[in-house]
């Protein structure tokens, strides 16, 4: 029988192969000349700027309240949204980095932080998603009728494409 919120999760199926590209370019680091090691982290940073946190957005400001709402606690979410924050800073420090990786070769420091902030995004993306598909998810699938799920994924869309023209 499929489920209500069957959209996110292929979504979230989708988005995770994607997310597995912030490990790959963070084992780069060290293995492979800087030229591969910057298209690596080229194709997760325009990734993470121009799908994820347009998801995040989308969440924030459709999925999130909804769940709220159903669990009748507006603090229900607030771990979630403090982990979007963090992936929003850590994408900010990627780009940052990103910007150093022009020479030929890349000093300790820049190389193990840059190694930090792919393998914590990583880790932190997957945790996130994981946590929403399990416990968000569930309940949504308990409680929410077919009107107002068409109406959640219809707002996450358009909240997801606004944010997407906005990082163009």
């Amino acid at each position: 029988m499929p489920r209500i919120t069957q959209p996110l999760r292929d979504e979230h199926k989708e988005l995770l192969p994607r997310v597995e590209t912030l490990r790959a370019a963070a084992d780069c680091i060290g293995a492979a000349p800087v030229t591969e090691l910057r298209d690596a982290v080229d194709a997760a940073y325009t990734f993470l700027d121009g799908h994820l946190i347009p998801h995040a957005k989308a969440e924030e400001a459709a999925l999130y309240p909804m769940v709220a709402r159903m669990m009748g606690a507006r603090e229900a979410t607030a771990t979630m949204i403090r982990e979007h924050v963090e992936i929003g800073r850590m994408v900010t420090e990627l780009g940052v980095l990103r910007g150093r990786l022009g020479g030929e070769t890349l000093t300790p420091v820049t190389a193990n932080y840059l190694r930090y902030v792919l393998y914590g995004l990583h880790a932190l993306v997957k945790m996130h998603f994981f946590n929403e598909e399990e416990v968000f998810l569930p309940l949504l699938d308990a409680r929410l009728g077919e009107a107002e799920a068409r109406e959640l994924f219809a707002r996450m869309e358009r909240v997801a494409h606004e944010a997407m023209a906005g990082a163009r």
